[in-house]
Parts: structure tokens; sequence; C-alpha cells
């Protein structure tokens, strides 16, 4: 995939921030690692908060689910606010809520309070991954994938130091202090990150006027060119309506083999260390799908890319139930780490999607409507897997869930930048 976007392009972004466009990146993508916890360190707490309240693990079971729906339903405000006032009162809220939700959460005593301030952590979370993402859209139209990838990156990866410190904190009886001082860090950190942060002037890059921007290619309709929609004239699109079907299908395999690669390892007779080593390569492969895959659709037909990596997220979920029934460790393990790599590039491809199909003025609101599938994808993932486990098996929930990526693939196929007579 060509730009064309002016060579000099850092240069104008240089003359409006007075400093490298790349720092809102590094900004964007530290605030993302810091409130990574609330996602991938709720499984290291969860048991020992049922011990520290005496609770059970059943009435602690949907904090997580309350935690993805809170995170994605906020986007959408947050958004609408940030595409109209900028980032910077949107981030202080979210750094008083992240930061703030760890430190009640030290001092929580009654299950009530465990989702008060989960979910109150759970808003926080919501706005900077709006802000962060959209911060990439907003000012790299000609590199969204790669600079989307890095953040979502950051999401995944940045659990990496909080994953040991918080366990460390629990094996020597400091839970409190550990989730305290997280607390503190994480909304100190965002406040540091929100002095960066800065949104650029409405059409302040414009695409040339050469007969590319013509063409129906994802970049030819981004920022410079025809149109900005807003959120009421996206969803008019059938462009929107296939995205969202596409989020939640590959959403749901994937949140279904993060949330059960264990559970089906040992179900199907595989050894402790390969369910380890398959668990271990999960977020590996997440931030890695984001980065590279993003990249490479920056350079080549996004939608193409976009629909094969579904296709082999498929391919990756199938291959799962084959090797576990052939009681294959190595394939087992190998085949979470396609499924993972490729489900985890919907991260950094969709928001960019939405930059070049809708424009950049209001992609913060425009992506959380299509974000908001996770949702759906999430309740898959984990209830409805469970409940069709009972029914059916791991084997043939697994397949329906493979089945899904594959149709996501499928239909991504179909996609095209929206042309406003015929589209809306």
């Amino acid at each position: 995939m060509s730009s064309v976007y002016p060579n000099d392009i850092d240069d104008v972004a240089r003359g409006i921030l007075g400093y490298s466009r790349w720092w809102q990146i590094v900004a964007a993508a530290v605030m993302m690692a810091l409130v990574s916890p609330y996602q991938y360190v709720w499984s290291s707490l969860e048991g020992p908060l049922a011990v520290e309240l005496d609770a059970s693990l059943s009435a602690l079971g949907f904090v997580f689910t309350a935690y993805v729906v809170i995170m994605a339903l906020v986007q959408f405000p947050a958004g609408w606010w940030r595409d109209r006032h900028g980032p910077r009162v949107v981030t202080v809220i979210a750094g008083v809520l992240a930061g703030g939700g760890y430190v009640g959460l030290a001092f929580a005593t009654e299950l009530w309070q465990v989702y008060l301030f989960y979910g109150l952590g759970a808003a926080g979370v919501g706005m900077v991954y709006t802000v962060a993402v959209n911060t990439a859209v907003k000012w790299f139209p000609d590199k969204r994938g790669l600079t989307t990838g890095i953040g979502t990156m950051a999401f995944a990866a940045g659990s990496a130091a909080f994953v040991p410190f918080i366990r460390y904190m629990i094996a020597g009886d400091a839970i409190t202090t550990g989730l305290w001082s997280m607390g503190v860090l994480i909304g100190v950190g965002i406040m540091v990150g929100t002095v960066v942060l800065k949104d650029p002037p409405h059409n302040w890059v414009a695409e040339s006027d050469s007969s590319e921007t013509e063409t129906e290619s994802s970049t030819a309709v981004a920022d410079g060119g025809r149109r900005h929609y807003t959120w009421r004239e996206m969803v008019r699109t059938w462009q929107f309506w296939v995205m969202y079907f596409m989020f939640f299908a590959v959403s749901a395999a994937g949140l279904m083999i993060t949330a059960r690669t264990i559970l089906y390892a040992e179900a199907v007779g595989l050894t402790a260390a390969t369910a380890t080593i398959a668990a271990t390569v999960l977020p590996v492969g997440s931030a890695a799908g984001r980065l590279v895959v993003g990249g490479l659709s920056d350079r080549y037909d996004r939608e193409l890319i976009t629909a094969i990596s579904f296709l082999l997220c498929g391919v990756g979920t199938l291959a799962v139930v084959a090797f576990g029934s052939l009681e294959s460790g190595i394939g087992y393990i190998v085949a979470v780490a396609i499924a993972v790599f490729f489900w985890s590039s919907q991260f950094s491809l969709f928001p960019s999607l939405v930059g070049d199909y809708y424009g950049s003025k209001h992609s913060s609101a425009n992506y959380s409507l299509v974000y908001s599938g996770k949702m759906w994808g999430g309740v898959f993932g984990g209830g409805v897997v469970g409940w069709l486990v009972v029914l059916i098996g791991w084997e043939a929930t697994f397949v329906v869930g493979g089945v899904l990526a594959l149709a996501a693939g499928g239909v991504g196929f179909l996609l095209r930048p929206p042309i406003a007579s015929k589209d809306l």
C-alpha cells in the first residue's frame, strides 16, 4: 500500500508540537502498559482476594466480566469527549480512576467493594485505551497499523513486569502493599503522560491531489481525503456492521483460547508443562501479532491482511483441537501461538481501518463503537464457552470458536472503503 501523504509529514508535526510526534506514541504506550494489570493480573489476584475476603471464587467470578463490559462501554463517551475537547481531561480522570481503583481494592473488606473499585478502575482503563489508540490514528495517518500496534502491544506486554511483582507481594503476605503501590504508580504515570498528549488540528495534513486519491484503497479516503464521518453516519454504512461482526467473531475465538488454554490442555490429557508453556506464549504471541501484522498492513492492502489474519486465527484454533486430540504437546503450543498471534492483530487492524474509512476527526468515538463488539466476544469466551463445554464437550466448543474466526476472515474479503453516495 503506497502512501499519498506528503514526505515532510514529520516536519509538519514537529512544527505543531515543537518536538517529534513519536513522543505521542511513547506516552500512549507507557500509559497502556501501566493499565494492563487490570486485564492480565486478575488471574493472580482472584484466589488471594477470595482468601482475604473469605469469599468463594464463584462470588468473584463476574468481576472480570464486569471489567470487560465497563472497559468497553466507557470508551464511547470518553472518545466522544476527546474528539471534541482533546485528550487531557479524559486522561486526568482516567488516572484518578485507574490508580484509585487499585488503591481502593487494597483496602476492600467486602465483596461489593471489590466490584466497585475494580469497576472504577475498568472505567479508567477504557479511557486510557481509547485515548492511546486514537492518538496513533490522529498523529500517524501514514503509519496507523504500526503505531496502533505499538500501543496495543504495550497493553498486552506491560503486565510482564506487574505479574511477577504482585505474585512476589502475595507470597510475602503483602497483597495490600502490592495493590496500593501499583495504584499510585498507575495514577502518577498517567498524569505524567497527560502533560505530553496533544491532538493535532483538524486536517493538519492533507493527501496529495494526485489521481491516487480517486482509487478505492484504504489510505486514499483517510484524513486528507473527502470526508470525516460522525458515529451516526458511520453506523449507517454496511462496512461498520461487517467490522462489528468480525470484531465479535474473532474476539470470541481469541478470548476463548486466552481464558481456557490450560483447562483445555488438562481436559485432553496434555502434560502440566505443556499447559504452562502454552499459557506463557499467550501474551508474547498476542503482543507480537499486534505489532507485526499492524506494520504489514501499512505496506500492503489492509483489507487483505485483515482477512488473511483472521483466517489464520481460525486455522490455528482448529489446529489446537487437532493437536490436542493427538496429544501432541509441541503441536498444541505452536497452534496456540499461531491462533493468538493472528487474533490479537485485530487491535491494530480495526482502529487503522476505522481511521482509513471514516477519518480521524471522530475516530475515538467511531472506533469505540467497533471495539464494543469485544463485549459479545467476551461473553462467548467466558460464560457461553463454559455452557457449551458441558453441552457438547471441549473439542466441539473449540471448533465453534474456530469456525467463528474463519467466518470473520471470510467476510473480511468484502471490505472496501465507504462511498458516501452508495453506502449511506
